[in-house]
């Protein structure tokens, strides 16, 4: 079957994938957007967003995916729910291949966002977005004077707990080895933080509730003794994992797997640009995805005019 051509392919459907079609589309290119699975990506998993510019008593993510589909449909993006196999490069043509077909474009734009690691524990995935939250700065607001618990031990679970610490009445750090990694200073603002009970050596075996969080079962490492946890919310930080392991040996990654780009968006590879959470980036937020989109996009639009 022979490739079908395009002059843009974003892979990826989540918030920068989408805004990248939006300006795509709009600056006359075609464009096709290839995404795995689930259109939204990780938003499309969100309760409530109430930090988002325009939305003022806050919206759910799958009604601000839908609004962002519509948009994007309208002014012609196509849209294929493909997973990307492989990418090849063939003189200045990208070749990306699904398990249904072959497609072919000169300029590339990688949204594939990333997945947070799961603690694998009883009750996690039954209760996301119902007290299980893997961002703070998304869902903390929502539970101001409440007790909520942040699992990790890096300068993210840390960082986060410090924030939490300033709405909720109390946060539990809890973290399953005797000493943090994260840095010094962070560990100190947390030690000086008088809402911030931390438990190190401790594990969490189950998280209970029926339509919310209610509690979680803890174990002490040193006695293996378990205990019951009340919470009303718990945000887990133990990492994230980049959706590129079609990438590898193609674009540079970090030691992490995000995709390394320089303030263009633009990778290694001359025509292949990244944008959203899938690249090396500080803050991984929706208003970032969207303006990382939108950038990738007229820099693809600019590469394909001087080639």
């Amino acid at each position: 079957m022979p490739a079908i051509k395009y002059d843009v392919i974003i892979v990826g459907g989540g918030p920068a994938g989408l805004t990248a079609g939006l300006y795509s589309t709009r600056a006359g290119l075609n464009t096709l957007l290839l995404e795995k699975s689930t259109i939204g990506g990780q938003v499309s998993k969100t309760s409530l967003i109430e930090n988002y510019p325009g939305f003022p008593e806050g919206i759910d993510g799958v009604t601000l995916i839908e609004r962002m589909v519509e948009q994007a449909k309208k002014f012609g993006v196509e849209m294929a729910i493909e997973g990307a196999e492989s990418l090849q490069i063939k003189d200045k043509e990208k070749i990306i291949k699904t398990k249904k077909q072959e497609y072919q474009t000169k300029a590339v734009i990688i949204a594939t966002g990333s997945k947070f690691k799961e603690l694998g524990v009883p009750g996690e995935i039954e209760l996301l977005g119902k007290g299980v939250s893997y961002c703070a700065v998304c869902d903390g607001p929502l539970y101001r004077n409440r007790v909520v618990g942040v699992v990790g031990g890096g300068d993210s679970a840390l960082s986060e707990a410090i924030y939490l610490s300033k709405l909720a009445q109390k946060v539990y750090l809890i973290h399953r080895r005797d000493q943090f990694r994260a840095a010094r200073s962070i560990q100190d603002k947390v030690l000086a933080t008088k809402n911030i009970e931390v438990m190190l050596n401790t594990i969490i075996k189950e998280i209970k509730g029926q339509q919310k969080i209610e509690s979680i079962t803890i174990s002490d490492r040193n006695t293996n003794k378990d205990n019951e946890l009340k919470l009303d919310g718990l945000f887990i930080y133990v990492g994230a994992i980049p959706n590129t392991d079609f990438l590898k040996g193609m674009v540079n990654l970090d030691e992490e797997g995000y995709i390394t780009t320089n303030e263009n968006l633009e990778t290694n590879i001359p025509g292949i640009f990244a944008a959203g959470d899938v690249r090396k980036k500080t803050l991984r937020q929706i208003s970032t995805s969207v303006g990382d989109g939108a950038l990738a996009a007229i820099m693809a639009k600019r590469y394909l005019i001087n080639q």
